[in-house]
């Protein structure tokens, strides 16, 4: 018997059809994925299975019981964890844990040997908030509410977006754990190191299923969507910019007691330069970047951005940068004009400047048929780019971009990246974290952070000339691995 049995299944919000006619099986025991662009459907899919949401037509059953009529029976089986954390940030590491036991009328007694092979590598910080924890951390504390029912299906929607690479592998390690005991795992990512764990894929576009088949298959027969052609750099960055710094650090700390987040790290950054800053989670990249932007004061150590003291001008500072979060930065509940209009007039721009420089950013993202749009009824890629652009709208010296892909398709990414080295050649400093390592190769020069220390530093090539590695994931993997501090 199959473990899931989709047939037909339908769904749409208004004039959007986010689901039409969707059939497939999983097979018990079997890891499958769902794979497809942003806004195809997947997230919508995950949640008819979960018995969230209704579907407008056709039926699903899910380890035999039909997702309608049998919810309660489905619920008591599956484990869930959503593309957004699902743990409550304020509640510690061990009460979080409770809070998913008691929801599924267990204890974490009862359940502890389903969780123990994940569980026992954070229970240490079981009194630890889970928003202190690191990305890895909380990936590793909801996948232990996610099993401590002792699920026989585990839906996993794009859990690991967000986290480092070394990270991921340990997750979909402990994947590999779970199909030892017959737990049949759906999961969707926009990782293809990820899609290649699963033994069978569901390509989901447009809400349709185009195909399903080995991994390999389906990324080989849709190469346009999951292996675009690489970004070449094409545009020159100003000559009166060459040989510019726009960033100095030198001898940077930001203690916390006694623990340094960022250890004595010093750099340079030029103008019109695509710096990638890396390194694993809480190795200090985000405390770092605080720091630069004047959110945060150092403990000792100097620097400038801009031509500013980030210890004594942080509001010139403000003024001469864009931000970009990895949490999405927009107001959803704005249309797109209207964020642009709001995020410029923060800035500071005059009326006739945005009404001009607005038409033609709606022009350039092909928008002008969604300016009246709301902000959250976008795909997430375009979210993105619309945040992105909104970012550099005042034309700053720099752009900061914590993680700005996350989550989003190859394709999607593709498309981003060029926007990046458009900006780029206006003389635009860009200064970006990022996950995925294909980006690195992206930048013009990379660092990589290691227990809040600068471990390596130059352009990629020189990066994997000088640790005899292939990529620079291989080089990313090297140097994380040789931590010492917990990833907490």
């Amino acid at each position: 018997m199959n473990a899931i049995e989709v047939n037909g299944i339908s769904k749409s919000y208004k004039r959007v059809k986010a689901l039409d006619e969707v059939s497939f099986s999983v097979g018990k025991g079997e890891v499958f994925g769902l794979i497809g662009p942003d806004g195809a459907g997947k997230t919508t899919l995950f949640r008819i299975l979960c018995t969230l949401l209704l579907a407008d037509q056709g039926t699903a059953m899910v380890d035999g019981y039909d997702v309608v009529r049998q919810m309660s029976e489905i619920r008591s089986r599956v484990g869930y964890m959503p593309g957004r954390f699902s743990l409550y940030q304020d509640l510690t590491v061990r009460e979080n844990l409770e809070f998913f036991a008691t929801l599924f009328g267990t204890t974490v007694e009862e359940g502890y040997d389903s969780i123990r092979a994940v569980y026992s590598q954070i229970e240490r910080f079981a009194n630890r908030k889970a928003g202190a924890l690191s990305g890895g951390m909380k990936q590793k504390l909801a996948l232990s509410c996610a099993l401590v029912h002792s699920p026989s299906i585990l839906f996993l929607d794009e859990p690991t977006t967000g986290v480092d690479p070394v990270s991921r592998k340990e997750f979909w390690e402990m994947l590999g754990t779970l199909k030892e005991r017959d737990i049949t795992i759906v999961a969707s990512t926009p990782y293809l190191d990820e899609v290649r764990c699963c033994e069978r894929v569901a390509f989901l576009h447009e809400g349709k299923i185009q195909g399903i088949d080995k991994p390999d298959i389906i990324l080989d027969r849709f190469s346009d969507i999951f292996n675009p052609p690489p970004i070449v750099k094409s545009v020159a960055v100003p000559q009166q910019h060459v040989g510019q710094n726009v960033i100095e650090v030198s001898h940077l700390v930001k203690a916390f007691g006694t623990f340094h987040a960022v250890d004595d790290i010093s750099f340079c950054v030029k103008r019109g330069e695509i710096f990638g800053f890396l390194g694993a989670n809480g190795a200090g990249k985000t405390t770092a970047m605080h720091m630069l932007t004047g959110l945060n004061q150092p403990t000792s150590g100097t620097g400038t951005v801009a031509g500013f003291d980030i210890r004594t001008e942080h509001e010139q500072i403000k003024r001469h940068i864009g931000y970009m979060s990895q949490r999405f930065s927009l107001y959803e509940d704005l249309t797109v004009k209207e964020n642009i209009r709001l995020f410029a007039g923060i800035y500071g721009m005059s009326d006739e400047e945005i009404a001009r420089k607005t038409d033609q950013l709606l022009e350039q993202l092909r928008f002008s048929a969604h300016k009246d749009d709301l902000v959250g009824s976008l795909p997430l890629g375009w979210k993105q780019k619309l945040a992105f652009s909104v970012s550099i709208f005042h034309e700053p010296d720099i752009v900061f971009l914590d993680e700005p892909t996350g989550g989003v398709d190859p394709a999607t990414r593709r498309q981003f990246w060029e926007l990046i080295y458009e900006a780029a050649g206006r003389g635009i400093t860009v200064f970006v974290t990022t996950h995925y390592m294909d980006e690195a190769e992206y930048c013009d020069r990379i660092s990589i952070m290691v227990d809040g220390k600068i471990s390596a530093m130059g352009t990629p090539k020189e990066l994997k000339r000088q640790y005899h590695q292939p990529d620079m994931d291989h080089v990313f993997t090297y140097l994380a691995r040789q931590a010492t501090r917990s990833s907490d």
